[in-house]
């Protein structure tokens, strides 16, 4: 970046509930490219609680944040008291219409998916989600990342930081992406092997499925009534 670049204002939504290392995994990539400014938003300036307790501090509000180059959502247990704010979803609207990237980690994408932002897009989520996409008007792909013109999500959790990876590739070449590739050493070596349903043992697959079946239904029901 040459001097007096303007940095890419590049936000990230918090709200209660949200997933922490959808954020915190995006966020060391992100802040590590000098091409970005990253700034961090929600309802209200401040603190705000993870679903696991891990506290967060938000820079603006939704009055203050500055017009957003990268629109960046995650998810976590609180996306549906996310979506039931008129606030958030009226901040996601307005943000959405005129960022050059619009993205999200997770189940942010049923978040994005609600203010209207994945009507015909290819997006992915979580796993257990993704059977939700066409609810909010998005078509489902069981990928890790996936881009739709100038959408991009990401799957489960850890798939942040891939995408963020193919963020900076994206706006910073891919250069710079492999320069903090390497610095994080990133190099996953997962000591199980069942980080993905087609090559997890089925019968765990099986039990988390009927684990978190309260969790999903619920979600199922409010997309359900709001479909897109």
């Amino acid at each position: 970046m040459t001097q007096g670049t303007v940095r890419l204002k590049t936000g990230f939504l918090l709200f209660p509930g949200i997933t922490a290392l959808d954020f915190v995994g995006p966020y060391e990539v992100l802040a590590r490219a000098p091409e970005l400014d990253v700034v961090l938003i929600a309802k209200s300036k401040g603190a705000v609680s993870g679903v696991l307790g891990l506290t967060l501090m938000a820079d603006e509000d939704f009055a203050s944040a500055p017009d957003l180059d990268i629109l960046c959502v995650p998810g976590g247990g609180g996306i549906v008291q996310a979506a039931s704010d008129t606030a958030t979803i009226d901040f996601l609207k307005r943000q959405g219409a005129a960022a050059r990237f619009v993205t999200s980690v997770c189940t942010g994408a049923l978040l994005l998916g609600a203010a209207g932002l994945l009507k015909g897009y290819r997006a992915t989520t979580h796993w257990l989600s993704l059977d939700l996409l066409p609810l909010v008007g998005a078509i489902p792909v069981d990928e890790r990342v996936v881009k739709d013109r100038n959408r991009i999500t990401s799957a489960g959790i850890t798939a942040g930081i891939d995408f963020a990876l193919a963020l900076v590739g994206e706006v910073s070449g891919p250069q710079r992406a492999a320069e903090i590739e390497l610095v994080l050493q990133y190099d996953p070596a997962p000591p199980f092997k069942s980080g993905h349903p087609r090559i997890a043992d089925p019968v765990l697959v099986q039990v988390l499925s009927e684990t978190r079946r309260a969790l999903q239904e619920e979600r199922r029901a409010f997309f359900t009534e709001r479909a897109i």
